[in-house]
């Protein structure tokens, strides 16, 4: 039986009227399912110029303020968001036949909350921070690894390695969140939570 939720659709969407909650779920549900990084998404960013850019990105921090990723300040997408502080995400789980959108205004996290994520990471990771100058062009990849090699002299002792301060997270505040199921014949399912004056509004949108 299929059975359906309040408004008509799948009971997958069950009736939340939080989406950060109904998130949760969904991303729980591809942590089961999904066989690499469930949390990988498309983060969708723009330019000066109004170019736009996508890349792929780990999800590494949810709560009711946003969703939280890290990355070089010196990167691209962090010159894109400075300059432009508006991104989109887009999560596709396939083995499940979902996708979740996002879009809203971004803020870098707190140093508090960068450093704490920073000293969770392995070593190795923490590392690679140091060394990698992120995007830009190199002469050859053996400058790259004496780059490590020279950070891990100086920073023997891992538990000892500060975040670099060209090192930290992005946190984007959702105004919009729309969760889609797929179905045969494009019949897909689509419901939408807009943000209207701090309160979340819904709507289901055609396939």
């Amino acid at each position: 039986m299929n059975k359906k939720n309040s408004i008509g659709l799948s009971h997958i969407f069950l009736d939340l009227e939080n989406p950060i909650d109904l998130f949760k779920i969904w991303m729980s549900e591809a942590e089961k399912n999904e066989i690499n990084d469930p949390n990988a998404l498309s983060l969708a960013t723009a330019n000066k110029d109004n170019e736009p850019s996508v890349r792929m990105v780990l999800l590494k921090g949810l709560s009711l303020k946003g969703f939280v990723f890290y990355t070089n300040l010196n990167s691209p997408k962090s010159i894109d968001l400075k300059n432009n502080p508006k991104a989109a995400m887009c999560f596709h789980w396939k083995s499940l036949q979902r996708q979740v959108r996002i879009s809203g205004n971004i803020n870098q996290v707190s140093h508090e909350e960068a450093d704490n994520y920073f000293n969770s990471r392995p070593y190795e990771s923490r590392i690679g921070a140091w060394a990698s100058d992120q995007s830009k062009a190199m002469d050859k990849r053996e400058d790259f690894l004496k780059d490590i090699e020279k950070f891990k002299k100086k920073y023997e002792n891992e538990k000892n390695l500060p975040r670099p301060k060209h090192w930290s997270g992005w946190c984007l505040n959702p105004s919009s969140i729309e969760f889609w199921l797929g179905d045969q014949y494009r019949i897909h399912e689509r419901l939408k939570y807009n943000k209207v004056s701090n309160n979340w509004k819904k709507e289901i949108l055609y396939p």
